[in-house]
């Protein structure tokens, strides 16, 4: 989970990269020091197909861009120069180029970059449009792979910041695979759209500007009841995080999370060295924290919360999460893995925190197949990041849209992202009731139902970069998306009263907060009608 823009709010013990991943890796490695270097053309040789991607010329040959760009000296990732450009109040700062591809083939887009939200992406692949992003001080490696459809010829690349941030700059940028059978130009009227989601690895998100109103339809259809098995939850939960690893926040056993949280969401599962598959740990840093702690208690402690009514699923993913599930093989894999440590701990099902990138195609079909494991009592969550909500055809909308036969609640980060377009189109700033309110009438309007969409925020200050707000405005927005009172300037456009519920990040800075969510969000919530 990005739930924060500053340590210590979480971090992963460990992270073992898929063995396929680790390749491509090498490949891109490869290609980034300029062997079989290229630029389109006929040749359907394997290589870099982007021109001038390290900048090296010392200027912008090859790319198109808009906003304050150049090429500088310094800060560079390799080389001699690299791409630094200043977004706007209005505009992204995007730069792009239009290159030759071949049909049904795959490619894979790969740069380095450092500044405040920067993305790297592609589109009009025929398919999924890829898109990463990230926000680090330092240098950094993106990452995605996308397959073309049956018809593509060309597709556009492409690097931008965010709205009203700060410089970002963009180094040996690569798209590699078989060159196409022309030599197109760059787009003499690049978009400035932000086409990314959240992530540190494939992700998609807003395919139009923010200054468009994301759209009122979802894009694909679930299969399946349109209304989720049973899961004995009441009608409007209150879901936490419960930390897995001691990060300065209170330490807790699973027993000591506090009794208004109706779904514990333990964080996080782990990648193993097969493609797709999770593996699970009790950190054993945090057992020593805590006088010891075993599986055996932790399998109690689940027990235990389960005679009280509450839900515990295995969070999948977080901040620096490296699971794909992108083909059968890993869909498959993960489904198996989840369902055996669904069986060994008595988990009741699973919650994707995946920002690193989500396949809405084969994730869904595995989850699908492990609720068919589960059976009637299977809990489905999601918290993805404001950006990978905001239009049906990102790839994590996509992801609710396709599980919506089985989905039980998305409860969205509204934090840790600036400011936003709601669902009437103007821009609202993280941190008041008109940000969170405006972005679940986006959810809704795309497709979910209320009952499947809750309000995420962060327990504590300290839990988050930004976008913290106490437990009143959670109140008052959720008073807002239910009955139409305490709203700000936003006003729905509809009364939503089966809303589901809230989530925090975490359980543990809850308590390191006084308990402050928990106890008063908590009691609104369960006496909401």
């Amino acid at each position: 989970m990005a739930r924060t823009l500053q340590p210590p709010s979480h971090r992963r013990r460990r992270s073992t990269v898929p063995t396929a991943l680790a390749a491509g890796t090498t490949a891109l490695a490869l290609a980034g020091t300029g062997l079989a270097l290229f630029a389109g053309g006929a040749s359907a040789a394997v290589g870099n197909l982007l021109a001038n991607g390290g900048f090296e010329t010392g200027g912008l040959s090859g790319w198109s861009c808009t906003g304050t760009a150049s090429a500088v000296s310094s800060p560079v990732h390799s080389g001699g120069y690299a791409l630094q450009a200043t977004p706007g109040s209005s505009d992204t700062a995007n730069c792009q180029q239009t290159v030759s591809v071949l049909p049904n083939t795959s490619y894979t887009l790969s740069g380095w970059v450092q500044g405040p939200y920067v993305y790297l992406g592609a589109s009009g692949t025929g398919g999924t449009d890829p898109s990463s992003w990230s926000s680090q001080s330092g240098w950094n490696q993106l990452s995605s792979t996308f397959t073309t459809g049956a018809d593509t010829s060309t597709v556009t690349v492409y690097v931008h910041g965010w709205y009203g941030q700060g410089a970002y700059g963009a180094d040996d940028i690569t798209l590699t695979g078989p060159g196409g059978t022309s030599s197109p130009t760059p787009s003499s009227s690049p978009s400035t759209s932000p086409s990314t989601s959240p992530s540190s690895s494939p992700s998609s998100s807003p395919s139009s500007s923010p200054s468009s109103s994301p759209s009122s339809s979802p894009s694909s259809s679930p299969t399946g009841p349109t209304t989720p098995p049973s899961s004995g939850l009441p009608a409007h939960a209150l879901t936490g995080y419960w930390q897995n690893f001691d990060n300065g926040a209170t330490v807790q056993r699973l027993r000591d999370v506090q009794s208004a949280y109706d779904i514990i969401a333990v964080s996080f599962a782990d990648a193993t060295g097969t493609p797709g598959a999770i593996s699970f740990t009790l950190d054993p840093a945090l057992a020593g924290k805590l006088g010891g702690y075993t599986d055996a208690d932790f399998k109690a402690d689940i027990a235990a919360k389960h005679a009280a009514g509450k839900r515990v699923v295995l969070s999948v993913g977080g901040q620096n999460g490296t699971i794909a599930v992108n083909n059968t093989a890993s869909a498959d894999n993960f489904a198996n893995s989840a369902y055996a440590l669904i069986r060994q701990y008595g988990f009741d099902g699973v919650d994707i925190d995946l920002e690193n990138g989500v396949d809405p195609v084969y994730l869904a079909q595995s989850l699908h197949t492990l609720q068919s494991k589960v059976g009637p009592g299977f809990v489905l969550t999601m918290a993805p990041e404001t950006i990978g909500m905001y239009s049906t055809t990102g790839a994590y909308f996509q992801l609710a849209l396709n599980t919506k036969d089985i989905l039980t609640v998305v409860n969205t980060q509204f934090y840790n992202s600036g400011g936003m377009n709601g669902c009437d189109g103007k821009v609202y700033n993280q941190g008041t009731v008109d940000f969170i309110t405006s972005q679940v009438c986006t959810h809704i309007q795309g497709g979910l139902r209320p009952d499947q969409v809750g309000i995420g925020v962060p327990a504590s200050s300290r839990a988050a970069g930004g976008g913290y707000v106490n437990s009143t405005v959670v109140n008052n927005a959720l008073d807002c998306l239910a009955k139409g009172t305490n709203c700000g300037s936003f006003v729905p456009p509809a009364k939503w009263p089966t809303i589901r519920g809230a989530m925090t990040w975490s359980t543990n800075w809850d308590a390191a907060n006084g308990n402050d969510f928990s106890t008063n969000v908590g009691a609104h919530l369960h006496a909401m009608p």
